[in-house]
């Protein structure tokens, strides 16, 4: 689980992995439901990973140098 504290409509993001969707569940009551500090949680489940990793490509430095016209 990889956990955030954020600004905007949500305090927190958790990122959880369940092997199914009655382990999610399972967590769900656990720590949401029985949580009387927790009012609202909104569910979204990842249809396909798009990016892996958090690396970002950087073009040399001669690519984003300006270029000076005469």
């Amino acid at each position: 689980m990889i956990g955030y504290y954020v600004t905007g409509d949500a305090d927190f993001i958790l990122i959880i992995t369940a092997t199914d969707m009655e382990d999610y569940e399972q967590f769900t009551r656990r720590f949401f439901y029985e949580n009387y500090d927790i009012r609202t949680f909104k569910t979204m489940v990842v249809m396909d990973r798009v990016k892996a990793n958090f690396s970002v490509p950087i073009a040399n430095s001669e690519a984003i140098r300006p270029r000076i016209s005469r």
